[in-house]
C-alpha cells in the first residue's frame, strides 16, 4: 500500500474524497461542505425574512378591524388588500424553501435544493422591498394626503433598491478588482 493513501481504522485503504468544490476560493471544502454552508446560511436569511414578513402580515391584517379603517378612501383600501396579497405572497414565498427541504428530504437533492432556495429568497426580498413601501406609501397617503404617500412609498423603494441592490453590486465589484490588482 502506498504511503499516502489514508487507511481506516480497520487498516484498509479509504479513498480520499476531499475534492475542493471551487478551488482557489480561500476554503477547503468538499461540494457536499460548500452545499452544507450554503444551505446553513440560507436558513439565517430566512429565519429573518420570515418573521419580518409574517409581522408585516399580521400588521396588515389587523388594520381593517381598526376603527378609522372606515375612513380609508377608495384608492387606500385597493392599496390595502393588494398589500395584503403581496404580504401574504410573500409569506408564502419564505416558507417555501422549508416545504420544500421537507419534501426533498433525503434525496440527495442539495444542490437542487439550494439552487431553488437562492432563487425563492430573491422572489421573497422582491416582495418585502414591495410591501415596506408600499405599506409606507399607505400609512403616509392616509395621514399626510395622496402626494406625501406617493412620495414616501417612492422614497423607501429607492432605499431598498439602493441598500439591498446597488451596494451589494458595488462590493462585489470592488472585491473583484481588488483580487485582480
Amino acid at each position: 500500500m502506498s504511503e499516502s493513501t489514508p487507511e481506516n481504522p480497520a487498516g484498509r485503504p479509504v479513498a480520499d474524497h476531499r475534492i475542493d468544490a471551487v478551488p482557489g476560493d480561500g476554503r477547503d471544502e468538499t461540494e457536499n461542505e460548500r452545499l452544507d454552508r450554503n444551505w446553513n446560511e440560507m436558513l439565517q436569511e430566512l429565519r429573518v425574512i420570515q418573521t419580518g414578513t409574517q409581522i408585516l402580515t399580521g400588521f396588515l391584517l389587523a388594520a381593517v378591524f381598526q376603527s378609522r379603517f372606515e375612513e380609508l378612501d377608495d384608492y387606500q383600501r385597493t392599496v390595502y388588500l393588494c398589500l395584503v396579497v403581496t404580504s401574504i405572497v410573500t409569506t408564502v414565498f419564505g416558507l417555501t424553501p422549508v416545504s420544500l427541504h421537507r419534501a426533498l428530504f433525503r434525496q440527495r437533492k442539495k444542490a437542487e435544493v439550494v439552487r431553488a432556495t437562492d432563487r425563492i429568497l430573491q422572489f421573497t426580498m422582491a416582495g418585502v422591498a414591495l410591501t415596506l413601501a408600499g405599506t409606507g406609501m399607505l400609512i403616509f397617503d392616509f395621514v399626510f394626503g395622496r402626494a406625501g404617500g406617493i412620495v414616501v412609498g417612492v422614497a423607501i423603494l429607492l432605499v431598498v433598491v439602493a441598500l439591498w441592490v446597488v451596494v451589494p453590486r458595488v462590493v462585489r465589484r470592488t472585491r473583484h478588482i481588488d483580487l485582480r490588482g
